[in-house]
Order: structure tokens, then sequence, then C-alpha cells
């Protein structure tokens, strides 16, 4: 745009006020502050003595707006940088200490730079424009002991320095050594310089960076720290705003332009789902090569002991259940460290879905206590109603039927807010993506229109003003025994469910049914498949329940069960499988 040439036009912006005017292609004046485009047009005086007076003036304004819009030359991997930068800000804001950004994450990002050759190497992918500045004397040191020398620069100083910088050189200093773009250096089809080059890239044995990779980073670092958030906690607090994911490059800063083939590297609409990060996850570790991780041991937050109560109070079942829980997990051996530290380097590298477990644990235990079959745990409720009624004075033994009512009300209402919150969620951002310079004036507009819709829509449905972002919490459900409206069950007792024998408990129901009779042959994909017509009601609202907690497809806590239930029962699945080959060798 010519700024110059706009002068004369002084009337204030309609939408910001601003007295700050540019010119389009078209000849009107648009507002460089908001980017609202006015009907006025530049007057042109004497056309016909000076001929395409006004057209000369608008192709010069538009090289100079095309030099200087251009932004900064900034490769792919320095926006995932800055998204990461956000991300583990935001974990720092919610109570995570600084160590994980400035040591864990900083660390894991480098060894990602340098094994995918993108920095800290002699020969980096990038084939066009500048390059990373890497130290030729630790060009050979390439394993985990001795970090590779920084970069000269980079996006987030706290990244890969120390934070004693001012906020004022935080703000100065760019990504690598930050030159203006220059037409020859400049990618055509995208804001950054590599945007082609890399989303047509095709490496065997790289891990392509994403932006669901960014979440697989962060968890890696909470894991090597042992930090109090689970995988589902994390992809929750996304889901609530509170970790950057959805629209994250609208933060990017302004010289930071995106267009033409970055809107499909960094535009995300869909949520993260837990299975793909999980996955990713144990993808980029084993890819990094990193060592074992630090041990997990009864003391640590991710113990399924800790989970296991952790997620007892969340659905308001009784604290005695916890021993059970406990007695379940040392007798299949889940809280062996062995079994719980991640190890990317060993032969068949595995993390444990903490969270999953400890659910899945919880449902087995429920299953030795009722069944769950739509017929004992009903005969079990009505004892504990009649011993209840009789005893109002004693300890009140735990009614399963009363509990699943009240759940089911909560439930009901949890899940219905989260759909409609889902529903209404804008997934355009307020800084548009186009694919050209020329598209840019025409995206703003639209998205000025869009949000003004929105403004008028919103009026008309709901008056009220909407509510803001809540608070993060790792709890979804809260019972306190001071709630009269809702029974808290945290007291209750199992005495209905239960028998002494000697110093010893029992439970009452002897029986037993397993989630999957027969699991699939090593080399499958999947463990088991998940039908809800062939479980009971009260087994698939057991389901139901704690998939919603931690965001998961019910099919994938049924496989988790039935791995607990086969450690748990191994010699009955042992005894099946020799029935089945003594069938088989018959049949010969």
């Amino acid at each position: 745009m010519d700024l110059e040439e706009a002068e004369e036009f002084k009337e204030r912006c309609s939408q910001c006020a601003a007295v700050s005017w540019g010119l389009t292609d078209e000849g009107k004046y648009y507002c460089t502050s908001c980017h609202n485009v006015t009907e006025r047009s530049q007057e042109v005086i004497n056309t016909d003595l000076i001929p395409n007076t006004q057209i000369k003036a608008l192709n010069r304004g538009l090289k100079k707006k095309n030099n200087s819009e251009k932004g900064w030359d900034w490769y792919v991997c320095e926006g995932f940088q800055n998204i990461l930068c956000q991300q583990a800000e935001a974990l720092k804001n919610l109570g995570i200490g600084p160590e994980l950004k400035n040591d864990v994450l900083h660390n894991f990002w480098k060894r990602y730079l340098q094994k995918s050759k993108q920095a800290y190497c002699k020969n980096p992918v990038y084939t066009t424009g500048r390059k990373p500045t890497v130290l030729e004397d630790n060009l050979s040191h390439s394993d985990w002991a001795s970090e590779p020398e920084l970069l000269s620069d980079v996006s987030c100083p706290p990244f890969l320095e120390s934070g004693a910088e001012s906020q004022s050189d935080i703000h100065t200093r760019k990504p690598f050594p930050i030159s203006r773009a220059s037409q020859s250096e400049t990618s055509v089809c995208s804001g950054s310089l590599d945007g082609v080059e890399y989303s047509q890239r095709k490496e065997k044995g790289v891990v392509k960076m994403t932006v669901p990779q960014t979440l697989a980073f962060c968890y890696l670092s909470l894991l090597w720290q042992r930090e109090a958030i689970t995988l589902s906690d994390l992809l929750r607090f996304v889901e609530e705003d509170h970790i950057p994911y959805i629209n994250a490059f609208q933060h990017f800063p302004e010289q930071m332009k995106l267009y033409g083939r970055d809107r499909g590297i960094f535009g995300i609409e869909s949520w993260p789902d837990y299975e793909d990060i999980y996955k990713k996850t144990i993808e980029v570790g084993t890819f990094l090569d990193l060592p074992r991780f630090p041990d997990i041991t009864e003391d640590c937050y991710l113990h399924p002991n800790i989970l296991c109560m952790k997620y007892l109070m969340e659905v308001n079942l009784p604290d005695e259940m916890h021993n059970l829980t406990c007695h379940v997990v040392k007798m299949t051996g889940m809280g062996e460290v062995d079994f719980l530290t991640f190890d990317p380097i060993a032969k068949m590298a595995k993390t444990v879905k903490y969270d999953v477990q400890a659910v899945a644990i919880i449902v087995v235990v429920l299953k030795l206590l009722f069944l769950l079959d739509d017929n004992l745990e009903w005969s079990l409720s009505n004892l504990a109603e009649k011993h209840n009624e009789k005893n109002k004075k004693d300890k009140p033994w735990f009614d399963f039927r009363k509990w699943y009512q009240i759940m089911k009300k909560a439930f009901d209402e949890k899940k219905q807010k989260w759909e409609e919150a889902r529903a209404k969620y804008l997934w355009k951002s307020e800084k548009p993506l186009y694919y050209s310079f020329v598209d840019k004036p025409v995206a703003y507009k639209k998205r000025e229109m869009v949000v003004n819709l929105q403004k008028q829509f919103s009026t008309l449905v709901d008056s009220t003003a909407t509510a803001g972002k809540k608070s993060p919490s790792s709890f979804q459900f809260n019972w306190t025994e001071e709630d009269t409206d809702r029974t808290c069950f945290h007291g209750h007792s199992l005495q209905g469910v239960l028998k002494e024998k000697g110093q010893s408990l029992l439970t009452k129901n002897s029986l037993y049914w397993l989630s999957t009779q027969k699991f699939c042959r090593c080399y499958c994909t999947h463990v088991t498949t998940y039908e809800e017509s062939n479980y009971s009601l009260s087994y698939q609202f057991i389901l139901n329940l704690f998939s919603f907690l931690l965001r998961i497809k019910t099919s994938l806590l049924h496989e988790e069960v039935s791995l607990v239930e086969k450690k748990l029962f191994e010699k009955k699945y042992s005894v099946t499988k020799k029935k089945s080959r003594s069938k088989k060798a018959r049949r010969h």
C-alpha cells in the first residue's frame, strides 16, 4: 500500500476510530489497523491529461506493500518452536515448575532438531534461503550427555537460554539471524521459507513435526518430570483452552506471516485424540533415542494406587474400595517400577496409559463386588437399602442403586454441557489465514462479517453474557459431605458386599464374568472388540462414565479392563487356552 497517497483521507475508521489508511488495488481506502475496507475511492484529477495516473500510483503502492508485509524469513520448525513455547508457558501457569520449559522440553526440542537434521548439524535439510548457524566444535557430539551448542538466536529465548534477559530483550530478539524477506528468498506459496518443501517432505525414519506432535513433546516432558498431570488431563486442558493448540498460530509474532501451504501445516480443525497422542508420544521418544525415564515409584502421582484413589473420589465411590484396588495392583504386578517406567530404548518401547489403567482397575473391583450383570447389583442394593432404613445412626452401607441414580443425573448434566460447548466452539481464528496477500483484504472482510453475525445471533438466542473460561481443575466432579442436594458416598461402608473369613475379607459374590473370553492373536492390531449389545446396562454405564472422564473411546477402556483381567486371572486364561488347543488337536 502507498500510505503517502492515502494521507489526504482524514476520516476516522468506523470500526476502530483510527486514522491510518492505505489503498487497495481497486483504489478504495482501507484501515491499516483493523483492515476495514470503505466504499470511498481515491479521487483522480485530470485523468484526460495524464492517462493511467491512478493505475501507476496503485502499482507503486502494491510493490511497496509486498516488500513491507513479507515480514521475517522463518522456517516451519520455528513455528512449531513458538507453539511449544506457548504450551510450556501455559503449563507453567497451571503450576508446573519452570524446569519443564527451561531444561526438559528445551533439551527434547534441541535433540529433535539435531536428529531430524534441521539444526545442530553440518548439512541441514534447508536447501534455500538462510541456514542456521551451528558451531563446528560440537558437531561430533550426538549422545544424550553432551548437549549441542545453541543456535545463534531463537524465537523464545527461555527455551534455549537462561531467563535472565529483560522483557525488552525477549521481544527484540528474533528466530535465527532474521533478515527482511526478499523476492528471491520468500516462498510464493507459503509465508515460511520452506512451507511448500516441508509439506511435501517424506523421509523414512524421521518423525515429521505436526501440531499434535507438540502435545507429545509436552507429555514426554511431564512424564520425565513425573508431574501430577496425566495424558487425559493434558488433553482436557487443551479442550478447555488452557493450553494453546487450536489456532495456536494466531499468537505468532506479527512479522511471521502465514499463508498458503502454512494453512495445512499449522491449521487444526479437530480435537486431539487420546490414542493418537499416546502413539505419537512413544514414536517421538523412540525417535529421540531417549534414555530410561525416572522411575515411577509408589509415592509418584502416576502410580496406580494414587490414581485409583483420585478417580474413586471423583466418581463418588466409597473410600474402602481403595484397599481392594491396591490388592488388585499387587496381584497383577501393575505397581512394579519396571512395569510403570517408560524406557524408549527398550526392545519393545511402550509406556503405560496410567489414567486408563487406574480406571480399568476400579472397573474390575466393581465387577468383583457387584458382578454388574443387571441382577446381583440390584439385589445387593435392596439389602443395603433395608439395612440403612433400620440403622440410620450407624455407618450407612453403600447402595449401588442410589449411587447409580445420583451419578447418572450428574453425568448426563455434565455431558450435555460438554456437548453444547463443543457445538458452540468457534473454529475460525481471530487472525484469518489466507492463501496469498491478494486474498488478505477479502479474508479479513469475511472474518469481520462472521464476527458481526455471531454477535447478532448470540443476542437473539441469549441476551445474557456468555460465561468466561472456567479455571482449570484436576476434578470434573466434586462431592462433599456438606452438599445436602447430593449424597456423598465416600464414607459409606462395604459391609453389605463383603464377609469376614478369619482375619481376611471376602466378597459375598463368588461369581465373575470375563470382559473378553478369548484374545486376538499377537499380530492383530487390537486386543478385543467391544459391542454394547453384548454387555449389561450397568457395565455399559460404568464404561461410559469413566470414558467421559478421560475423554477416550469406550472400546479403549474395555480393552484395558480385559488386559487387567488377563493379568488377574492368568490361570483361568491359560486353562481356556489349553482347552482350545486340545479341541484343535482332536479335529486333526
